[in-house]
């Protein structure tokens, strides 16, 4: 299954963070996947195979570049 996410997504991970949230903002692409915390502000990054296992939905698209 390709996951196609882009910058300033909003999705929902399986396990919650520590903080209670489900919810990141996609904040970098590529081989791997940078996420901020919507609660805290916490930021991570994480492989896209292992960001694969981990999505639940994508909760809010951005919108498409203009081109």
């Amino acid at each position: 299954m390709a996951l196609d996410v882009q910058v300033d997504d909003l999705v929902r991970l399986r396990k919650p963070h520590p903080c209670g949230s489900y919810e990141w903002r996609v904040v970098r692409t590529g081989a791997d996947i940078g996420l901020k915390c919507q609660v805290c502000g916490r930021r991570v990054l994480m492989a896209r195979s292992t960001f694969k296992k981990r999505v639940k939905t994508v909760i809010h698209r951005s919108d498409p570049p203009e081109e």
